[in-house]
């Protein structure tokens, strides 16, 4: 396999100035210093894809699609980045060299292709034990008492893992796969766990999957399987319920969300993404005419899973189980949704519910309906806190300001951040004085910002007095000045000082 060097690289995309190529695509109007089109990616209306010359870069505001004139040659004509660069480079009459791949890196690219055809096996040959073997018959009417047919079985590609310690094991060998490939897939594991020495073809092993049903979790772009999670049909209480598959070279659980590739062009149309907990949640509403829904690989949402949804969708509709386990999943996926600035809704669901079973009982139309009214993630949880005893004590509502205090200081916007925080104060009668003071202590520095972005951040809002600014400016600059605010008396007087947090802050 060939290779570009990434001086050749970086060559081509200069010699292809993107306005130019876009524009050989299809016409661009110039607007200011950008310009703009109709997204060739989605369906709209009115222009929200713009280019910039710039910097050299094109981006719709209204799919999320973006990036580099490679990728947009890649995207537009469904090519591989290898292709793309052999197009522009013959554009711009420069003669392209390509490099041998090394025997390591090319080893790696054989690996890659060799996991993905297992998946696509695995997922195959799961779904004909789950369709045609006798074993699989309380599969099937687990299945069915679920509400999931057949029909919905083949469409999502559900499978079945038989009861057995190498059924899969040995059928993937008879394929040609070896032990090698197995390890590294996931979906074999040692069968001694003490044993650590090196994998050979003699190595023992067993299969991961035993007696479950088996959902394939897909890449999202161009829907390979690249991986498992397989629920349990065991009744005994201490077998985890699902087991997922483990890291691997083509899967990583914080960067993908399950049904992605399905409700993708969902979530663009509505610019909306509703999140589930669990597979079955996620299908049952998707057949009812819910698809712009997702889950994560997990309960909450990481940076990954934020940043690949912003691409996709602007609001986020989380609706986990209405147990405390859902209600903690909601407020652990709120920074990471909030630092993309995406906006962020609860739907509440009546107790016991979960997006299944309230589908089965009512319907799909009646999900759709709570789905529409869900409430902004902190009017939700401020009506939550209401309802319990501490709301009705002045010390209750003192430790219900510090809960609201932790989740508003993952708030970016300034506007936004006063507005629910006047709405907090209102409904726990507090002083706004202080619960801003509060909330200033409890921010903490983003990831990649550092002191001066967070006293920058502060100085634009109204949440410190003009004294104790300037001593945030003088500690942040000048060492002898922190030094000497570092020393008692002054920390100690700091400490007494409701509009001193962010000084203490950066002292910290």
């Amino acid at each position: 396999m060939q290779r570009i060097a990434e001086d050749m690289i970086e060559r081509i995309a200069a010699s292809n100035d993107i306005v130019e190529v876009i524009g050989s695509y299809f016409p661009l109007r110039r607007e200011g210093a950008t310009y703009k089109a109709l997204c060739p990616f989605h369906q709209e209306r009115s222009p929200s894809f713009t280019v910039n010359p710039h910097r050299q870069i094109f981006k719709c505001f209204g799919c999320g699609a973006g990036g580099s004139v490679y990728r947009f040659v890649m995207d537009y004509e469904n090519l591989s980045f290898i292709e793309a660069v052999r197009k522009l480079a013959a554009r711009a009459g420069i003669p392209l060299i390509e490099q041998e791949l090394t025997a390591e890196d090319q080893a790696r690219v054989d690996l890659r292709r060799r996991l993905l055809a297992l998946h696509a096996d695995a997922a195959g040959w799961f779904h004909l034990q789950l369709m045609r073997q006798k074993s699989a018959q309380h599969a099937r009417e687990y299945l069915k008492k679920r509400g999931l047919s057949a029909e919905v079985a083949k469409s999502w590609k559900i499978g079945y893992a038989p009861e057995g310690w190498e059924i899969f094991g040995g059928w993937a060998r008879q394929q040609g796969y070896s032990v090698r490939e197995l390890f590294e897939s996931g979906l074999v594991s040692r069968g001694d766990k003490d044993d650590e020495s090196p994998v050979t073809e003699r190595t023992r092993y067993r299969d991961r999957f035993r007696n479950r049903i088996m959902f394939p979790i897909c890449e999202h772009k161009n829907g390979d399987v690249i991986a498992f999670s397989g629920r349990t049909l065991e009744t005994d209480p201490r077998t985890p319920k699902y087991v997922n598959s483990p890291e691997t070279m083509i899967f990583s659980k914080g960067d993908v969300l399950f049904g992605l590739h399905r409700s993708m062009r969902s979530i663009i149309d509505k610019k909306c993404a509703i999140v589930c907990e669990g597979q079955i949640d996620l299908i049952t509403a998707f057949e009812a005419g819910v698809t712009n829904v997702i889950a994560p690989q997990g309960t909450a949402f990481t940076p990954k899973q934020a940043r690949m949804l912003k691409r996709y969708a602007q609001e986020v509709i989380l609706c986990f189980d209405s147990d405390a386990a859902g209600e903690k999943a909601a407020a652990r996926s709120l920074e990471f949704l909030l630092a993309e600035d995406l906006g962020v809704r609860v739907a509440g669901l009546p107790p016991g519910e979960d997006p299944d079973s309230l589908i089965r009982s009512q319907g799909g139309p009646a999900f759709a309906e709570r789905m529409a009214a869900a409430q902004d993630f902190f009017t939700f949880q401020l009506d939550r806190l209401a309802r319990t005893p501490e709301f009705t004590t002045p010390k209750g509502r003192a430790n219900l300001a510090h809960k609201m205090a932790g989740w508003i200081s993952f708030i970016k916007d300034a506007a936004f951040r006063e507005a629910v925080m006047g709405q907090v104060t209102t409904r726990l009668e507090i002083s706004m004085k202080e619960f801003a003071n509060l909330v200033v202590r409890t921010r903490q520095p983003q990831k990649g910002k550092g002191a001066a972005d967070l006293v920058l951040e502060n100085v634009a809002t109204p949440l410190t007095d003009p004294n104790f600014r300037l001593l945030a400016l003088a500690a942040l600059h000048d060492e002898e000045a922190c030094e000497w605010l570092r020393a008692a008396p002054f920390r100690d007087l700091l400490a007494r000082e409701t509009d001193a947090g962010l000084v203490l802050q950066i002292l910290e």
